[in-house]
């Protein structure tokens, strides 16, 4: 009995400990737990390193996340959806553009903040975008020497 007493104790010790981790690593990586936001659209070029649950970042703080990202069939662009944490008002001459975290990191979509005293309404799209630069097309042109 004092064997399967201590097997108990142990396995509620490293499942305390699993908990915990998952609690600060939700904590440190600013997981969303729920919470209301609003959607907007964009269409983009190329969504290249994109995909649903990445972050939208503004001022390179955790802003929401794409929810969405279908091919538009009539303009052959990426359409996407982003979810933005309620209470985040976004000026309505913001750009949005897909960024780097560095040569090896991953993308993240970067609202860049307009001017405007006025902002979108929920649902609105961001005509202002600029989709991902391929690294490799750029090395290309390097190599080749700037020629088109």
């Amino acid at each position: 009995m004092a064997h399967s007493t201590s097997e108990v104790l142990v396995g509620g010790a490293v499942l305390a400990a699993a908990v915990s981790f998952v609690v600060y690593t939700a904590g440190v990586t600013g997981a969303q737990t729920g919470g209301s936001s609003y959607d907007l659209t964009a269409s983009f070029r190329s969504l290249e390193g994109i995909r649903v649950g990445t972050d939208i970042r503004l001022a390179g703080v955790k802003v929401g996340s794409v929810t969405g990202i279908a091919l538009n069939q009539e303009t052959y662009r990426a359409d996407m959806v982003l979810a933005i944490r309620e209470g985040v008002l976004i000026p309505d001459d913001s750009s949005v553009l897909i960024s780097s975290e560095g040569l090896l990191g991953g993308s993240f979509v970067e609202i860049e903040p307009g001017g405007s005293p006025f902002n979108y309404d929920p649902g609105s799209e961001i005509l202002d975008t600029q989709g991902a630069v391929s690294l490799i097309s750029l090395l290309l042109r390097f190599v080749a020497g700037g020629e088109e």
